[in-house]
């Protein structure tokens, strides 16, 4: 290549818009802020999607730009669409493509300590009933039932 090709490349190259990230695979789609993310968003500052700002803070070494123009992608129907936080309406927190409810309170997770198990109502076999009597740790050392279990 000849210094004009060089120039010449250089110049379009400049002149070319940067060609935007893919959306996210499914592997990187979960956010492990908000457990129930709709959409992933993408930021204004490196054009790279992701599901909230601190994802992004984890992630990237610049600070997240704020911009009234938002665009998202629905996770639903994995159709992109812009939406101006200045005119932000309650039909506006639907997806306009699939009507994906994407505005929710987040859930967030939570650390908890629970007994696993089946409902109560439906299956009680793990509640001990006080009424019946019930039978002692029972062990090989059991001489009562001895005499049957001999010749």
């Amino acid at each position: 290549m000849n210094a004009a090709q060089q120039h010449a490349l250089a110049r379009l190259s400049v002149c070319l818009p940067a060609v935007p990230s893919p959306p996210p695979t499914a592997a990187e789609a979960m956010c492990k802020h908000i457990l129930n993310a709709q959409v992933s968003i993408r930021s204004p500052c490196c054009k790279k999607w992701f599901d909230c700002a601190e994802c992004h803070a984890e992630k990237a070494d610049h600070p997240l730009t704020q911009t009234f123009d938002m665009t998202f992608i629905c996770k639903k129907c994995k159709k992109a669409f812009r939406k101006d936080a200045r005119e932000f309406e309650d039909a506006d927190e639907y997806c306009p493509h699939c009507d994906n409810h994407f505005v929710l309170d987040a859930k967030t997770p939570k650390a908890s300590l629970q007994v696993e198990g089946e409902d109560a109502r439906v299956d009680s076999r793990m509640i001990k009933d006080e009424r019946i009597q019930q039978e002692h740790m029972r062990s090989i050392f059991d001489v009562k039932e001895a005499p049957n279990k001999l010749g």
